[in-house]
């Protein structure tokens, strides 16, 4: 997916820090929230995301601890939607 897709969909209709399913093409979907960070705008424009999976949205909330995030390229996505 490109940078401006992956941006309208976080950014947009309240989204932020919602969790999300970001489906990939070569691996299982995961289910987490797009933090924004100092970065932000610097990783956004090389298509990169900083995401926190579900297993740990809970210590991120509490902690803000950046440790508990992993950086995905957004090429690799194929679709995000919102988790039921």
């Amino acid at each position: 997916m490109t940078t401006e897709m992956i941006e309208k969909f976080v950014e947009g209709k309240g989204r932020e820090d919602s969790t999300i399913n970001i489906h990939f093409k070569e691996r299982s979907t995961v289910t987490g929230v797009f933090i924004r960070t100092p970065d932000y705008g610097e990783l956004k424009l090389k298509n990169l995301w900083r995401i926190v999976s579900h297993a740990k949205i809970d210590e991120w909330r509490k902690t803000k601890n950046l440790d508990l995030a992993r950086i995905f390229n957004g090429l690799s996505f194929t679709r995000l939607t919102e988790e039921q």
